[in-house]
């Protein structure tokens, strides 16, 4: 009877285990598991479906992938910003202005260069909202007509000419067909956010999410915590910007016009609360993926992919209607 007792208890801790896995991912495994079930409909709708095909979509969705990112940090802290894009083509253009006609290691330290200036731009938008006490969606707005404005004074129209070897670093297959470049360099996110989630900063900008005043009564400095929050998200546009540069090759002023809502688009379908202090990148990252995908789906199908707008509305509203059932049942 002991040894039975004894041999119970692995399989009823493991019990809770799986179980309290599924109530905090559960979102993040549906997000993954729609991607699988449209990439089984895809390969149907196109039988020969292959690694350039996978290796498209993948070019297509690192940009949204980084801007969701970036937007999940600010949301996370209970904030937003609409600044996103601006910022990804203030990346891009500064790129393109300084990397024309260099290698590839001159090209690197352009990169790094550009992640600070726009870690710093991301900086400011904290600073300004944590200084002025002006609401982020407010402040965030008028920033994002300024890092625009710098934009189309750095460069006036699309123009190409960013580095081939820059250009390989997202484009192509070293390792496998099936393993694109694109899909390696999002290997950035999990390695950065990872520390810094666990780091008391990170928690931090969970906290000031969940509760202010909770956080604050510990102990949490609540201006630091959200201008860290900004930084980041200025950090990961950087990053949506130079992706921008390696996919296309071109330098564009309005390159990130269409990140900003799209990103949000992400993260509410990755299961991160508007509301803050919940959430995680896995989902935004799938959820970016399966945005990239539904324009391609039409084209398979030989329907207009602009209708890939509206499909994406209808999710969005789709998710927002089960996030609030949720809420009720469990209020009940």
């Amino acid at each position: 009877m002991a040894q039975t007792a004894v041999a119970s208890q692995p399989s009823r801790r493991a019990g809770i285990n799986f179980g309290r896995a599924v109530r905090r991912y559960g979102w993040t495994f549906a997000v993954y598991a729609l991607f699988v079930l449209l990439m089984i409909i895809t390969v149907i709708i196109k039988p020969d479906y292959g690694p350039f095909e996978w290796n498209t979509l993948t070019l297509a969705a690192l940009p949204l992938a980084f801007a969701a990112v970036a937007q999940t940090v600010v949301v996370l802290s209970g904030g937003i910003d609409l600044s996103v894009g601006p910022l990804m083509a203030l990346a891009n253009v500064l790129a393109l202005r300084a990397m024309l006609g260099h290698d590839l290691r001159y090209s690197l330290g352009v990169a790094a260069l550009v992640l600070l200036v726009v870690t710093l731009a991301g900086a400011v938008n904290g600073l300004t909202i944590v200084l002025t006490r002006v609401p982020d969606i407010v402040v965030t707005l008028a920033t994002s007509f300024i890092w625009s404005g710098l934009a189309l004074l750095v460069l006036a129209k699309p123009t190409p000419g960013i580095p081939f070897d820059v250009q390989n670093l997202a484009q192509g297959s070293a390792l496998s067909p099936w393993i694109p470049n694109a899909l390696l360099l999002l290997l950035v996110i999990p390695l950065l956010w990872v520390p810094l989630r666990r780091s008391r900063a990170g928690l931090s900008i969970y906290a000031v999410g969940s509760d202010r005043n909770a956080a604050f009564r510990s102990g949490v400095n609540l201006a630091r915590s959200r201008i860290m929050a900004y930084a980041v998200c200025g950090f990961f546009a950087g990053c949506g910007g130079l992706a921008l540069s390696m996919t296309t090759g071109v330098g564009s002023p309005l390159a990130g016009t269409l990140y900003t809502l799209s990103g949000v688009s992400a993260i509410v379908l990755g299961g991160v609360s508007l509301a803050g202090g919940r959430g995680g990148m896995l989902g935004p990252i799938a959820a970016a993926y399966i945005l990239s995908l539904i324009p391609a789906v039409l084209i398979y199908l030989g329907i207009d992919p602009n209708y890939g707008q509206m499909i994406q509305g209808l999710l969005i509203v789709l998710v927002v209607m089960i996030g609030g059932l949720g809420v009720v049942l469990r209020r009940r």
